[in-house]
């Protein structure tokens, strides 16, 4: 009797974290700018920078406009624990401290769509967007190095 208890919880277990349902692999990002952005790769701490309004220019001298996604969004708090070493949380915490000295954090959207939309209509725009997502030719994605 213990013996099968046993097998039914490890079952349980199994078909709850089964194939298809890890959660790193789910939450991956692909960054992506406008195209008149150069370059095709860029430092992660240089991207943590942007994200966080530390670095407002582009190395031509064109602002920086970065795009955040939804706090709900698996996607931004795999970005926010991989890029800006951050939970979604202490993120917020650092824009409140910051908005009260008068900088305003990145624009919020709700969907991947939406960041590719955005990124496309702005030039000097830099986002990010779930793995999974197309892209279509008005925008470029870059590779993080570290």
């Amino acid at each position: 009797m213990r013996r099968a208890r046993l097998l039914l919880v490890v079952l349980a277990v199994v078909l709850v974290a089964g194939p298809g349902r890890d959660a790193s692999a789910a939450a991956a990002f692909r960054v992506i700018v406008h195209p008149d952005v150069k370059g095709s790769q860029m430092p992660r701490s240089v991207l943590a920078a942007i994200f966080l309004k530390q670095a407002l220019k582009w190395g031509d001298g064109r602002p920086v406009v970065p795009v955040d996604q939804s706090t709900q969004s698996a996607v931004r708090r795999q970005f926010s624990n991989d890029v800006l070493k951050q939970g979604v949380v202490e993120v917020q915490v650092y824009w409140q401290r910051k908005i009260t000295a008068g900088l305003v954090p990145p624009p919020v959207k709700t969907s991947d769509e939406d960041v590719v939309a955005f990124v496309a209509s702005t030039p000097g725009a830099i986002g990010y967007v779930s793995s999974s997502t197309a892209l279509p030719a008005t925008v470029r994605e870059v590779t993080v190095v570290d």
